[in-house]
């Protein structure tokens, strides 16, 4: 591995040429130039395909490209040109592999063939279709149903979701956790006592009606690029944007639009940002009540003064409960302990206060910065409080917007994907094909490591993803997922979570999203659910990257075939399902007659159909019926770990410009100035000299937490870096090994990877 450069801060805004030369270079990397190309004219289009990577809304009208160089990244790692099949594992075994980077496993190229692991040579080999699932289902058929997990990224489609959680329910369990307990799950949670649904209320068109944005952590320059085109039209109509993030990133702070003559052929660029406020890791709480504080300070003067209020009191008195407590802990939080722990300052809090009370319509924007911290329920709770002083739900041109990541794990959730029983339509799913589904709760991505560290979760079945990669706790962990009695991993690339077996492992390769589905009945499409909760139909349009290649609704058929008594498995036409989608679609909307009504009529409307969203009409779906204010229960986010003081640092795990989760496009991260290599730690200049290293020097890192386990990343260079003091920036998942098992969001149980404390030591 190359070694990190000195960053250099990057000159040029986000889009521009820079994002045109990243494309044109991987379509070339991956041999698929002109493919690329033209398949991506496709891409996010009525009739074409849903982008493989981020869920950001597809429009009505889309862009004549509508796609962004993450999507187009997605595209060309998806239809590259390369391929493996049982020769390259002749050559490599497992061992040899898990040296391998991130980057370097998934860049040899798509998998071909069904492979079972081979314990004495510790090779993949290949094998038949019906062997694979021969001895999965007898593996599976006697074991205790509670003892199996059903994992599932966020990229399979409804239609294979559907399919998924049902074979998981016949078979006897609620173990089906999702990317989304990584990530939303802390919205999923926080919103429906707040405002009634677990998803935003915000659409597009509210994008062309607000005159204020707010942003808390989220990097829409690598995360969701496509949504820079909505902000640089808000922009352009002088609607100011507040950005709260530890880093200040390139995509928050300028754009130059690709598809702009304008913006290509002269120096022109949007700014983004018009105030960049720097709050330290696990500020956000502190924050949001130190903006809550100073409007309801504001109204508080205006009722003195008899002028006109600064609160919407007549949405409040309407629509709200727990205002009066809300407000009097606002007032009664100091301004001392907001500044300590937020980092900001006092005045730039209520300048951006008072910007947020001049308008009208109010759009707060949020990604995992809020949700992944012990107290990450509570951030979103506080950004639903914030904006509901002015009413700024349930209007046009306002709301609160979650960014999802992966591009239907939104939609996962909507057609039964969850551990938890009460959100699942059970007695529907046993009235519509007459089994008993189980009551009991299920496993999350927690619980389900927990499981296999003590034993009782004895098989691992993942329909995508890179489970063991994105977890907590790796180095613990590993060592567990070594005694499963069963791995089954379905994917389309090699990554990390396949190469470290269980007695039994099987890597099942499949069809990607973008490649055309051939069965029974003709060529297929699929459904997703976008970050505004729209449906979208999608078609491949790629040949598939090899013949033997299997499509996700039919390998979960054939696994529940395999691992069902027949009586059970008779229950649902899988294989009139696997024949033709859409008699899926008219089972999904079976299920969910309120959501999927003449689903298969609507899928291919413009801009998707949208799920009832109550919220975003002013009816709150909560047991009062009204929109709810929570008081916060602290203003420190993470009060499980060590605070940052003396040699103690808060870390948060970041992602670069050529990564989409654990996948690793290259090894550079441009925006941020890093090429060469992503073993780096982004650290504050003054805190380099007061620790007494200096810049570029290797240095180890050590977790700090209260139970005893010795958890340590090794050889990270240190670059200076803007960044709050005490705080550090590390990359994700390479400082996954940092973060504990147990310190995870209260209620949600997300990974609250935003904040961990360490300590670095020279490298030894």
């Amino acid at each position: 591995m190359t070694q990190a450069s000195h960053p250099d801060p990057y000159p040029h805004p986000a889009g521009g040429w820079g994002s045109v030369k990243e494309v044109g270079a991987a379509l070339l990397t991956e041999g698929v130039l002109f493919k690329g190309g033209s398949l991506m004219l496709h891409q996010n289009k009525t009739d074409g395909y849903a982008c493989v990577g981020c869920a950001w809304a597809k429009p009505a009208n889309p862009h004549p490209f509508e796609f962004c160089e993450s999507g187009a990244k997605a595209t060309a790692w998806e239809i590259t040109s390369k391929k493996i099949g049982s020769d390259f594992f002749k050559r490599h075994t497992l061992a040899e592999l898990r040296t391998w980077s991130d980057h370097e496993l998934e860049s040899v190229g798509r998998l071909t063939v069904p492979m079972r692991w081979n314990p004495a040579s510790d090779c993949y080999e290949e094998t038949s279709w019906e062997a694979a699932f021969a001895e999965i289902g007898a593996q599976l058929r006697p074991m205790d149903p509670k003892s199996v997990v059903f994992y599932s990224s966020g990229r399979a489609s409804l239609e294979t979701s559907y399919m998924y959680q049902l074979a998981a329910r016949m078979y006897g369990n609620n173990n089906l956790p999702d990317s989304s307990n990584m990530c939303h799950e802390s919205t999923s949670v926080a919103l429906p006592k707040t405002i009634g649904v677990p998803i935003g209320t915000v659409v597009l068109d509210d994008f062309e009606e607000t005159d204020c944005i707010f942003f808390f952590g989220q990097n829409v320059g690598t995360n969701s690029p496509r949504m820079l085109h909505q902000l640089q039209e808000a922009r352009k109509r002088g609607v100011p944007v507040i950005t709260f993030n530890p880093l200040r990133e390139t995509g928050l702070l300028h754009f130059a639009n690709p598809q702009s003559p304008a913006d290509m052929l002269t120096p022109a660029e949007t700014q983004i940002t018009t105030q960049y406020l720097q709050v330290k890791a696990g500020g956000d709480s502190a924050a949001l009540m130190g903006l809550c504080k100073a409007v309801i300070a504001a109204d508080d003067a205006a009722l003195t003064s008899g002028a006109p209020r600064v609160l919407d009191a007549a949405f409040l008195a309407e629509h709200a409960s727990g205002f009066g407590d809300f407000a009097n802990a606002a007032r009664a939080t100091s301004w001392r302990d907001i500044e300590r722990e937020s980092g900001l300052a006092r005045a730039d809090l209520e300048t951006a206060a008072e910007t947020y009370a001049r308008a009208e319509r109010v759009i707060g924007i949020f990604g995992m910065g809020l949700t992944q911290h012990r107290h990450g329920v509570q951030n979103v709770q506080m950004l639903s409080n914030f904006l509901l002083l002015r009413g700024n739900i349930g209007k046009p041109g306002a709301g609160i917007c979650p960014v999802r990541g992966h591009s239907n794990v939104q939609g996962q959730r909507t057609v039964g994907i969850t551990e938890k029983p009460e959100l699942a339509p059970l007695d529907q799913l046993k009235k519509q094909y007459g089994f008993e589904p189980p009551r009991d709760k299920g496993l999350n991505t927690v619980t389900a490591c927990e499981g296999m560290l003590d034993g009782s979760v004895q098989a691992f079945i993942s329909l995508g993803g890179n489970f063991l990669r994105a977890a907590p706790d790796t180095d613990v962990l590993e060592p567990a997922w070594n005694r499963l009695r069963l791995s089954v991993q379905i994917a389309t690339k090699l990554n990390r979570s396949h190469l470290v077996p269980g007695a039994v492992t099987y890597l099942l390769p499949c069809l990607g999203r973008i490649e055309i589905d051939r069965q029974a009945s003709g060529e297929q499409a699929v459904s997703v659910e976008d970050s505004t909760g729209c449906m979208h139909g999608s078609r491949g349009r790629a040949e598939p990257a090899a013949g033997t290649l299997r499509s996700e609704p039919a390998i979960v058929a054939a696994l529940a075939r395999a691992m069902l008594p027949p009586e059970r498995f008779a229950l649902a036409p899988w294989d009139t399902w696997v024949s033709d989608y859409a008699e899926v679609r008219n089972a999904i909307a079976e299920t969910y007659p309120e959501i999927f009504h003449d689903f298969n009529a609507r899928m291919w409307q413009p801009g998707g159909f949208r799920r009832p969203v109550p919220a975003s009409q002013r009816v709150w779906k909560t047991p009062n019926g009204l929109a709810n204010f929570i008081t916060p229960e602290t203003l420190l986010e993470d009060p499980d770990q060590a605070q940052p003081a003396g040699d103690v640092l808060r870390m948060f795990t970041i992602r670069s410009d050529s990564q989409f989760n654990t996948t690793i496009y290259n090894e550079d991260d441009r925006f941020r100035g890093i090429y060469g290599g992503r073993r780096v730690l982004l650290v504050n200049a003054i805190d380099i000299i007061r620790l007494g290293f200096a810049e570029g020097q290797l240095v180890d890192v050590h977790g700090v937490a209260p139970d005893g386990i010795e958890r340590c990343v090794r050889g990270l260079r240190l670059v200076a870096y803007d960044v709050p003091p005490g705080c550090i920036g590390g990359y994700y998942p390479e400082c996954n090994p940092l973060l504990p098992l147990a310190h995870h969001a209260k209620e949600s149980m997300v990974p609250a990877g935003k904040s961990i404390a360490v300590k670095l030591s020279a490298q030894a």
